[in-house]
This record gives C-alpha cells, sequence and structure tokens, in this order.
C-alpha cells in the first residue's frame, strides 16, 4: 500500500510540475509585459472594447483570400474610427498592399472580441484587385478617417492613393463620399479640384464645421481637410461648392522630431499636419503634425476667410508643447479639455486650456502604443474613444502576428461629470468643479497663451508633465528681402513662400528659443484682410451643378 501510495503521490507531483511547465511556456509575451506593466501602474483606466491580432474581413464567396495582394493581414492596421449606437466605422487605409477593403463596420451587438470586418456599405464600393472601375465610380481608393454629423451622416474622406507607404499610386483624386446612415447609400459627393492639390497631396484626415448652419439638413457646413505630405488645409464650403487651401510652416513636419520611438522601436516618420480637432463653442480649429512636439490652432473666422493674399502670414498660434509626438486629438465637448495622446509615454492625457490642469487619463505601455485617432461621441460624451494599433511594427516589418495588434479603447474623461446635455450650455462650457479659478471666457482671451493661470492640479506622475504652455518671445531673427518672386511657377518653393517664412538654422536658437514657431504665441494676430486675391490656383468656384446621389 505505501508503494502505491507513493507512486500516486509521484505521478501527482509529475502532473502538476507538468501543467506548471505548459502553463509558463504557453504564456504569451505580451502577458507577461501586461503583468509586468499593470502591476505597479495605477493609470489605466481604460476598457478595452474589441482587439484583434490581425483583421479579417466577411469574405464574398470565392473571394482570392489566397492572393497577397489582395488580402495580407500583416498589412492591415486602422487608423480611423466613428462611434454610433449601433455601429463602429473602422477606417483601414491602403498603406501597403493586400487592404481587401478600406472602410468597414462592426455591429456593437457582436459580443465576439475580435469580429471580422464588414466592407461598407458593401464589396461593390472595393478597389483592391480590380481593374473594372473608374474613378468616377462610387468606390472608395483609401479612407484614412470619417466622421458623423449631426443629421447622422457619414463623412468618409477617400485619399485616393495606394499603397502610401510603398510604391504611393495615385490611384484616383481624393474625394468625399457623405453616407446617409439609414440607408447606406450616397447622398452627396466631393470632387476636389486639381488646383487646391499638390504633387504628393495625401488628404488624411477632416473636421466638419456645423456651428452657423442654419438649413437643418448639414447641407451648408464647411469642411476643413488636412493635407500630410504636401502639408495644408483644405477648406470646403459646402453651400457655395467651393474650396480653397491655406498652409503654414507650423504644418510642416520638424526634421528634429522626425524619429519617434515607442518602448525599443525606434522610427523616422517625416509625416506633416494629421492631428485635427475642432472646438465649436470657441470656434477653434487645433492641429498637429506628427514629426513635431507642439500643437497649434487657428481660428474658423480664418479659415473662412477665403485663400491668403500674397505676402501676407497666416495667424497662427502656438497652443503648446507636448512631451513627445503624436498623432490624434480631440475636444471634450463638457468643458473644452483638449485630449491628446503622447506616443513615447504610451498614453491619452488631457489639458483645459482654462485652468493649465493637467490629467493622465490612460496609461498603459502595451495598449496605447500607437493611438492613430479618437473621437468623443455625441451620445456618451463623457467618453473618448481611441483606436490604437502597433503601426511602428508594421512600419518596421517586425510584426509579431501572436500579438493583439490593433485596439478600440474606451476611456472616461476626467474633469467635469456632465449630467446635462450640451444644448443646456451652448455659449459657454460648464466649469463649476473649478471654484476660485478665474476662468477667461471672452473669444480675444481665448489665445492668450500667456495668461497668469497657474495649475490647480497637475495629476501625472511619473511624468513632470505632458504638455507646456508658451512663454512671451521675439521672433529670432530678422527677415531678408527675398527680392521678386514668380508666383505663377507651380513648385514646393513657391508653395512655401505664399506668404510664409522660413524657420531659422537650428544652430542660431538658444536655450529659450528652439523654433521661430515658438514666437507664434508673442502676440494675438492682425485681423486677415477681407480682400479675396484673384489668383486662379488658390481660389476656386465651380459651377452650379445638381448634387450627386447614389442613382449617378
Amino acid at each position: 500500500m505505501t508503494v502505491i501510495m507513493s507512486r500516486l503521490w509521484l505521478s501527482l507531483v509529475l502532473t502538476a510540475a507538468a501543467s506548471l511547465l505548459n502553463l509558463c511556456t504557453g504564456l504569451h509575451l505580451e502577458d507577461v509585459q501586461r503583468a509586468h506593466v499593470h502591476a505597479p501602474n495605477p493609470r489605466s483606466s481604460l476598457q478595452v472594447v474589441k482587439q484583434w491580432k490581425l483583421f479579417t474581413y466577411n469574405f464574398l464567396p470565392h473571394a482570392p483570400t489566397q492572393d497577397v495582394n489582395f488580402y495580407n493581414p500583416s498589412n492591415i492596421l486602422a487608423t480611423g474610427l466613428a462611434i454610433l449606437n449601433d455601429r463602429i466605422f473602422i477606417a483601414t487605409p491602403k498603406l501597403f498592399s493586400g487592404v481587401s477593403s478600406t472602410l468597414n463596420w462592426i455591429s456593437r451587438e457582436d459580443f465576439d472580441e475580435s469580429p471580422v470586418l464588414n466592407a461598407y456599405p458593401d464589396w461593390s464600393y472595393t478597389t483592391t484587385g480590380r481593374t473594372d472601375f473608374n474613378c468616377s465610380d462610387l468606390v472608395l481608393i483609401s479612407v484614412y478617417r470619417m466622421r458623423v454629423d449631426s443629421c447622422n451622416r457619414l463623412w468618409v474622406l477617400d485619399a485616393g492613393i495606394s499603397r502610401s507607404l510603398e510604391d504611393y499610386e495615385k490611384t484616383c483624386p481624393p474625394k468625399i463620399l457623405v453616407f446617409d446612415l439609414k440607408t447606406n447609400q450616397v447622398v452627396r459627393r466631393i470632387d476636389f479640384p486639381s488646383g487646391v492639390l499638390r504633387g504628393e497631396s495625401l488628404f488624411t484626415n477632416l473636421v466638419i464645421d456645423e456651428t452657423t448652419t442654419k438649413s437643418g439638413t448639414c447641407d451648408d457646413v464647411f469642411v476643413y481637410i488636412s493635407d500630410t505630405v504636401e502639408p495644408g488645409i483644405v477648406v470646403y464650403d459646402c453651400i457655395r461648392d467651393t474650396t480653397w487651401r491655406v498652409s503654414h510652416p507650423a504644418m510642416y513636419p520638424d526634421p528634429d522630431f522626425a524619429q519617434a520611438q515607442i518602448l525599443n522601436d525606434r522610427f523616422v516618420l517625416m509625416d506633416g499636419i494629421v492631428g485635427f480637432t475642432f472646438d465649436p463653442h470657441k470656434a477653434v480649429v487645433y492641429f498637429q503634425p506628427f514629426a513635431t512636439d507642439r500643437i497649434f490652432s487657428v481660428t474658423r473666422e480664418v479659415l473662412r476667410a477665403g485663400p491668403i493674399s500674397i505676402n501676407q502670414v497666416l495667424p497662427v498660434k502656438l497652443v503648446g508643447k507636448k512631451s513627445s509626438q503624436g498623432i490624434s486629438i480631440a475636444v471634450s465637448l463638457l468643458d473644452g479639455s483638449l485630449i491628446f495622446s503622447p506616443v513615447t509615454e504610451t498614453a491619452v492625457a488631457s489639458w483645459n486650456p482654462y485652468t493649465n490642469e493637467q490629467h493622465v487619463l490612460a496609461q498603459d505601455q502595451v495598449r496605447l502604443q500607437f493611438v492613430s485617432d479618437m473621437t468623443i461621441p455625441a451620445q456618451e460624451n463623457s467618453y473618448v474613444y481611441v483606436i490604437s494599433s502597433k503601426f511602428h511594427r508594421f512600419f518596421l516589418k517586425n510584426l509579431n502576428t501572436e500579438e493583439v495588434n490593433n485596439r478600440i479603447i474606451k476611456i472616461p474623461l476626467s474633469g467635469l461629470k456632465a449630467t446635462a446635455q450640451i444644448s443646456q450650455f451652448p455659449n459657454n462650457y460648464q466649469t463649476r468643479t473649478y471654484p476660485g479659478i478665474p476662468i477667461p471666457v471672452p473669444l480675444n482671451h481665448y489665445y492668450q497663451l500667456t495668461n497668469s493661470i497657474q495649475a490647480k492640479s497637475l495629476n501625472l506622475a511619473p511624468t513632470q508633465g505632458y504638455f507646456t504652455r508658451p512663454s512671451h518671445s521675439n521672433h529670432p531673427y530678422e527677415f531678408d528681402n527675398a527680392g521678386v518672386i514668380n508666383y505663377t511657377v507651380k513648385n514646393p518653393f513657391t508653395a512655401l513662400n505664399q506668404g510664409e517664412t522660413f524657420p531659422p538654422p537650428k544652430a542660431l536658437r538658444n536655450q529659450d528659443q528652439f523654433s521661430f514657431l515658438d514666437s507664434l504665441a508673442a502676440s494675438a494676430p492682425e485681423p486677415l484682410n477681407s480682400h479675396q486675391p484673384s489668383l486662379p490656383d488658390y481660389f476656386y468656384q465651380r459651377t452650379a451643378r445638381a448634387t450627386d446621389s447614389a442613382s449617378n
């Protein structure tokens, strides 16, 4: 009996040891990292809504899924999202070959952690692997981001560029398709004239400005579009079917910030203006290139005033400096806080322009490695939804397909906990959660970035701060006469000099003035001249035509 019990005990010990060995060898590296990161880290008040190791689609029967030019899951990552009550839209642009569908949706009633993507509105809009289409068709080439308006319509910005990180094929001119989300039909098509495009234009983001709409149909809005590779902002006046383009050196990438670092990965990405958001209460557009540590702003009135005159500088303001580069930004409609995500810190943070108060909303080295888009749904305005991916791994071609590489994350906003709708205080933000702090509410003080308001609290440990405000500084150099410039010749130098200036060499900057862009906060800009120049290459008025619809 003793021998039998000894053998039984030895068998149990061996079985337990084998189970423990299997558990240890089966534990994924990402799980080890997560356990290591989150044990001492209390700053992860986030909820993973969906996550994917690799994307797959709800393919049609007989789809050529074995063809890597049609479907290569190692080349598909998400850069944009839009949140509705019943659906989530996800943009998977054609950065590389093998992206089967560029605009997709999943049901919010699908409780699968990694649901398959459905092509929107259907597979007939997809051009991957097809030759039976032309650019006048209702098709989508490559979508980076899309936005929902108050009329329940989805504005989809199609860049028209295939394989932008490979051979940069200009498949079709960029356009916007507006979908009625009740019928999933196109109700409007917006084609951009060649005059507002540049040689390598890449339209990546858009803002819908509904602050002065009167029709109730969302057809009298203004749309602001970012051109990332040929940096600038394209403005579209919907009611007049008119478009123009403005630019400024602040929209260009800064070579000093070309290299970014996420954990142990370093990569070089010289992207211009791409982060884009709008504060409708104060009529301000915030923007940022990726290759910079700054966030800038420009007013709605400046953008709507038309193209700038020759030798006139676009009145851009420096909002502040971040701790590292970043892509996405958003504005909380609760208190006007600017939401941003510094990539090196793998965090999402907020900064209130009224109180200078900062918060780390979430910090997670695994799940927040590269936040490419964020949105605050009107129906859930106390939360920000972000889409994060391991873009750097896709970019560096060192992707681990056994790890989660794309996530949709929901993060609660700090500060004001609104119980009422925004409509109850449309002319100003509710600021009752900040007693004793003088709040500058007039519009002319909103841009006074050097006011004496001190931070009420700085909830930023272990870092010292993610966001800093600029101080007064003089322009670092005198302008020299550039001579007579032929503004009719189309080249990048001419475009940059349409009322814009070059920064000084880095060697000429001192410790207090690293870039001439810092001087944008020195004083309020002068009013923009209302005179519209008669330059055909900078202002476009198309002839009146019927609104495109799905039947065209």
